[in-house]
C-alpha cells in the first residue's frame, strides 16, 4: 500500500497519475482539508503537519509515501526522508526534470504557493541546471480550486492577474498540485507556445519503477480527510469523480484518532474501477 497526501484536493492529480501507471496497487490518500491551505502558513508549521501525516501513514503500514503537495515537498521532504523507514517521494525534483527537458530557450517560469516560492526550492534547482527562472506566488488559486471554482470566470481573472508581467518564458512549472486543475485557464493566459509542466507524470513513473517487482494489490483506494466538519468531504468527492474516475464518494464520518499524531479523520473507503 502506498500513502499519498496533500493539504486538500490537489494531490488527487498525482493520485490519478499513480493509479494510471499502477492500476493494481493499493493506495491510502490523506487530504488535510481541516488545515488547508498550507501555502500561507510558516514553513515550520507545514513541516509539522507533514510529519504528523507521515507518522500516521507509517503507522498504517504503508510501503512508501508520496508527498503530493508542492509546499510540503519544498519545506519538509528532507525531514520526512530522515523520519520514515519507507521511501518518500516529493514532487519538486520531477517537475524540475520535466521542465529541463521541455524548455527550448532556457527561460522557465514557476508558479506556486507563497511558502513554496519563498523556500526557493524550485529556483535553486533550476538555477543549478543553468536555467533562467521567473517565479511567482499565486496564493488565491488554491482557494479557487478548493472552493470548486476551477472552471469559473473568477479563476480566469485570478490566473491572468498572477501571470501578467511575466517575462518571455517558454516553459511554466505548475508548482502546486492544485494548479493542474486550472490548466485550461493557465494555458489560455500564457498562450499555446508556452509548455505547461506538472510533476504528476514524473513522480508516478519513479514510483511505478520502484514497485515494478512488488506483488500486485487489489486496486483499492482509501480516502481520508482530516477534521470533523462534514463540509470538507464534498469538494474532495467532486474532484475524485473528475480526476480519479471514481463514483461520487459516500463519505462516512468516522473518528479515527491516531496516538502518534492526535488527528481525527473522516473516512471513505471503496474499491475503485
Amino acid at each position: 500500500m502506498i500513502g499519498v497526501f496533500d493539504s486538500g484536493v490537489g494531490g488527487l492529480t498525482v493520485l490519478r497519475a499513480l493509479r494510471r501507471r499502477m492500476p493494481d496497487a493499493d493506495f491510502v490518500y490523506v487530504g488535510d482539508t481541516a488545515r488547508a491551505p498550507y501555502g500561507g502558513k510558516p514553513a515550520r508549521v507545514v513541516a509539522g503537519f507533514a510529519c504528523e501525516i507521515a507518522d500516521f501513514l507509517c503507522a498504517r503500514g504503508v510501503d512508501a509515501i508520496v508527498v503530493a503537495c508542492g509546499t510540503a515537498s519544498a519545506v519538509a521532504l528532507p525531514e520526512l526522508k530522515r523520519r520514515c523507514a519507507v521511501p518518500v517521494w516529493g514532487v519538486i525534483d520531477a517537475g524540475v526534470a520535466a521542465a529541463t527537458r521541455a524548455t527550448r530557450s532556457g527561460n522557465v517560469g514557476v508558479i506556486g504557493t507563497e511558502a513554496t516560492i519563498a523556500s526557493g526550492a524550485y529556483q535553486r534547482r533550476l538555477d543549478a541546471r543553468g536555467l533562467k527562472v521567473w517565479a511567482r506566488a499565486c496564493p488565491m488559486l488554491v482557494h479557487a480550486v478548493e472552493e470548486g471554482l476551477a472552471e469559473s470566470a473568477e479563476a480566469e481573472v485570478l490566473v491572468r492577474h498572477y501571470l501578467a508581467g511575466r517575462p518571455g518564458i517558454d516553459t511554466l512549472i505548475l508548482g502546486c498540485t492544485h494548479f493542474p486543475l486550472l490548466r485550461g485557464a493557465i494555458q489560455r493566459a500564457v498562450g499555446k507556445r508556452v509548455r505547461l509542466v506538472d510533476s504528476a507524470a514524473g513522480v508516478s513513473e519513479e514510483v511505478s519503477a520502484a514497485f515494478a517487482a512488488r506483488p500486485r494489490g487489489t486496486g483499492r483506494v482509501l480516502h481520508l480527510v482530516t477534521g470533523d466538519d462534514w463540509h470538507t468531504s464534498p469538494t474532495l468527492a467532486r474532484q475524485g469523480l473528475l480526476f480519479c474516475g471514481a463514483s461520487p464518494f459516500a463519505c462516512q464520518p468516522i473518528s479515527l484518532t491516531a496516538s502518534n499524531c492526535g488527528l481525527n479523520f473522516l473516512v471513505q473507503q471503496r474499491a475503485l474501477p
